[in-house]
């Protein structure tokens, strides 16, 4: 091969289709150090890897994105910890859409940075000979190497893969993610944070689409949660694990309705276990046919209207815009049941988030809770209080 063809071709002269498909697999595997190792195994401990796995990874990242352990899961533990306030260092909700889609990387670079969040939220991440004497040392000698790699494997078409896998990992992950998945999609549970779902297909970025289900439970490893929802690194956990290479810890504890109508400590671990599950229901079982009920006329904007109020329902009152809180004020005042609903949902939210509360001080407001509700004289909201007393955790 002389040199010509070998700048033209490289050394394995792929053609076009071989490339792309090489790039995809190159980018998927990426992906899956992001979710799989730096996500699910260090910065939540949900998933465990083998120690030649979780090294593989570190390696691939290293050559692929520069990126280290210990800062990405310092400032993804922040994230966590400061969620939708100013110190979030990548909320949409402070910074922009526009700024954290476009411009994520050089607000994970700012918070690099930051000294006192590394060292603050870094804790138990990798810290070995390598790690201290290679890749943190050359922080970006790993991508000239794949560089040079990509180059020799492809040729000059090399340069345009490299350029590609440089940049997926910003764009997926600390655009796409950091951004939309806080401002567009929709919401099984309601956080208190804007987290979404962007797709019920968690493909192409390793299941990290579905973002409102891992805020709802962080430490889980799965992140598929309902039905017709698909985590592909939830696949790729399995796997691993049936060969001995991954070690599950971790995933959210699943909720059956029981025969048993008795409230007790079992119901109030469930409720408590999934309160963000269950304050969605509520909005499902309990807001929405009683708004299609009290507007069962509706014309095409009240339809349009009382939608958007279901929707900021989900969503903490102050990640709210003006016009959509004006929206929820005309709401609440405008009938009598809404009202009434709205204010038996923020009495059970404000039960299940006091603090200082014995086992038997629970179940008792809680109990007082239910017997008001079935009182109420409002039919989809005696249905839920019937129906939130037969909740337990499957398997408890």
């Amino acid at each position: 091969m002389n040199i010509f063809t070998f700048l033209q071709h490289g050394l394995l002269d792929f053609s076009v289709w071989q490339i792309i498909i090489t790039l995809l697999i190159v980018t998927q595997i990426t992906i899956l150090g992001v979710t799989l190792y730096l996500h699910r195994d260090q910065t939540h401990r949900g998933l465990q890897l083998h120690p030649v796995i979780r090294h593989f990874f570190r390696l691939h990242l290293w050559l692929t994105t520069g990126m280290l352990t210990k800062d990405w899961v310092a400032i993804h533990r922040k994230h966590h910890a400061k969620c939708e306030t100013e110190e979030d260092p990548h909320s949409p909700q402070y910074f922009g859409i526009k700024t954290v889609l476009y411009s994520g990387v050089e607000l994970y670079t700012k918070e690099r940075e930051n000294k006192e969040t590394i060292e603050k939220y870094g804790k138990g991440t990798p810290n070995d000979w390598i790690e201290r004497n290679v890749y943190t040392r050359f922080h970006f000698l790993g991508v000239f190497i794949m560089f040079l790699i990509d180059v020799a494997l492809f040729g000059a078409i090399g340069i345009t893969f490299w350029a590609i896998q440089i940049v997926w990992i910003p764009f997926f992950a600390a655009g796409v993610i950091n951004g939309l998945a806080h401002w567009y999609g929709y919401r099984n549970y309601s956080t208190e944070d804007c987290s979404t779902n962007i797709s019920r297909f968690g493909v192409i970025i390793g299941g990290e689409e579905l973002h409102n289900n891992h805020h709802a439970f962080p430490s889980s490893c799965k992140f598929a949660h309902k039905k017709g929802e698909y985590d592909w690194g939830w696949t790729v956990i399995k796997a691993l694990n049936a060969i001995g290479l991954a070690k599950i810890k971790k995933t959210v504890p699943e909720l059956e309705q029981s025969s048993n109508e008795n409230l007790d400590l079992d119901a109030v671990k469930a409720m408590l276990t999934h309160k963000v599950n269950l304050l969605q229901v509520y909005v499902k079982d309990v807001v929405k046919p009683a708004i299609a009920q009290e507007y069962d006329l509706r014309s095409k904007q009240l339809k349009q209207s009382s939608d958007k109020f279901l929707n900021s329902m989900s969503i903490d009152w102050r990640f709210l815009d003006d016009e959509a809180k004006e929206l929820f004020k005309q709401y609440i005042h405008t009938s009598p049941t809404i009202e009434t609903i709205i204010k038996y949902r923020d009495e059970l939210k404000s039960i299940w988030e006091s603090n200082g509360k014995t086992s038997e001080q629970m179940i008792e407001a809680i109990r007082q809770w239910c017997q008001k509700a079935e009182k109420s004289g409002v039919k989809v909201l005696q249905d839920y209080a019937r129906k939130l007393q037969t909740y337990r955790l499957k398997g408890v």
